[in-house]
């Protein structure tokens, strides 16, 4: 008992002595620095040599030699040597090298986090300011940046934020998400009678949404009831094998999905009240105000789901699936909730997807988008919202930042490097939800 209260209290002389945890916390961050140094470093050669110049067959050892001597190798090692740095600054524990200089950062840090979370006028009033420089940000842009808004940000914001419920809120591993994109997207185009088969009445595009979304919702229950056994990595077998379902019969199903030929929307959104008509054209401004909208909606949907009973009951299944059906929780029914709601959002998506393209084939439901929503979602932040819009944002953003710079073979390079550093430096993402985050930092220091 004496002992703890030493580690807890004050020494001998009247020095504070750090609690156990602190001691841990010490101990395992001298251990990992050199370990992450290392892995920084491989990642400088590595990301050196695969972005440098391209071989040759006559002289094999030819990129080798110009990619290791020229300049490229050290601008790879500054950047992951700077990265090393900054994060030894972030993150230093007490009784550092570290600590005195960022202990005079921290404080005016934490006070303005502080203020920022205590009053919800500055959080709305942020959040105000924000939705109005995305409401006028099409009109600062080119076009070219107004279709990679629409055609590619936008629509993957929405299939990552319906991903996170099934990830990062009820902790369900899907590697097949983009299917419930398609079925949205040829929903749209069968409704619209763009498919070889006729629909027993042709809809405005807007009447399709809620078509799309519950069509998607049933899809993501029947998927949803056959695996409420599975977890892990045979949930994610199995969500796989629904992806190849749905892919494979919208690439063979000729008579019905027009196959590998696709199907050419005959529809767009148009509201017409008689005395007034407007169209969405060729134009990406209408389209990213729309999607905007719906982004919005949504996010206040899903905000009040997350703080709801449902919501508590998914963080609950996350956390430890018996433990919750012992307290009462009705696992079958929350998951098959998880499913169905997460994949709604891939619904709207769809249909917007398909009336801007004007165009859809299997060939835009590969799985490497399963893939890309996933690791978006992973890197915001599974589980929280602001994080999967920040995640799926920057890395769409990025590849297209990269295009007139960087070779079309090694802009993934760029992509794949700042992935490999987000898990080494911050595995809990971009911007993290609190428990998350709370999570790892107790699992670092074996708490």
């Amino acid at each position: 008992m004496s002992t703890v209260k030493e580690t807890k209290g004050r020494g001998s002389g009247g020095e504070r002595v750090p609690s156990a945890a602190k001691l841990r916390q010490v101990r395992w961050y001298q251990e990992a620095r050199w370990k992450r140094l290392g892995a920084l470093l491989v990642l400088a050669v590595v990301g050196a040599q695969v972005t440098g110049v391209q071989g040759t067959s006559t002289d094999i050892f030819y990129a080798l030699g110009e990619n290791f001597t020229g300049s490229g190798i050290w601008i790879w090692l500054a950047l992951c040597v700077g990265v090393w740095l900054i994060r030894e600054f972030l993150s230093a524990p007490v009784n550092s090298a570290w600590t005195s200089v960022r202990d005079r950062v921290s404080p005016p840090v934490a006070r303005a986090r502080g203020v920022w979370q205590g009053d919800p006028r500055l959080r709305y009033g942020g959040g105000g300011v924000l939705l109005i420089v995305l409401i006028a940000l099409p009109l600062w842009v080119s076009t070219y940046w107004q279709q990679v808004m629409v055609d590619q940000i936008a629509i993957f914001v929405l299939l990552a934020i319906g991903l996170n419920v099934v990830i990062g809120w009820a902790g369900m591993l899907d590697l097949g998400f983009v299917a419930f994109f398609a079925i949205g997207a040829y929903s749209a185009a069968y409704w619209t009678g763009s498919l070889p088969v006729e629909p027993p009445m042709v809809l405005n595009t807007f009447l399709v949404i809620p078509i799309a979304i519950v069509t998607c919702l049933l899809a993501g229950v029947l998927l949803g009831a056959p695996t409420l056994r599975l977890r892990g990595d045979y949930l994610a077998i199995v969500t796989l094998g629904f992806h190849e379902i749905v892919y494979l019969a919208a690439r063979n199903w000729t008579d019905f999905t027009g196959g590998s030929r696709g199907a050419r929307m005959s529809e767009r959104f148009v509201i017409d009240l008689g005395f007034w008509r407007f169209e969405w054209g060729l134009d990406p401004k209408p389209y990213y105000w729309l999607l905007l909208g719906f982004i919005v909606v949504i996010i206040f949907l899903f905000l009040r789901l997350e703080h709801s009973r449902v919501g508590r009951a998914w963080t609950a299944i996350r956390e430890d699936e018996v433990a919750a059906a012992a307290t009462g929780v009705n696992t079958v029914r929350m998951k098959l909730l998880a499913f169905g709601i997460g994949a709604s959002t891939s619904g709207v998506a769809g249909v917007v997807y398909a009336s801007k393209v004007a165009y859809i084939s299997p060939e835009n439901f590969v799985l490497l988008m399963s893939i890309l929503v996933l690791a978006y979602v992973i890197f915001g932040g599974m589980g929280s919202v602001p994080g999967v819009l920040a995640g799926a944002a920057l890395l769409v953003w990025l590849p297209e930042f990269l295009r007139d710079s960087v070779d079309p073979q090694d802009r993934f390079m760029y992509l794949g490097a700042l992935l490999v550093i987000m898990m080494i430096y911050r595995p809990q993402g971009l911007l993290p939800s609190k428990r998350r985050q709370r999570e790892l930092q107790l699992a670092e220091v074996k708490a």
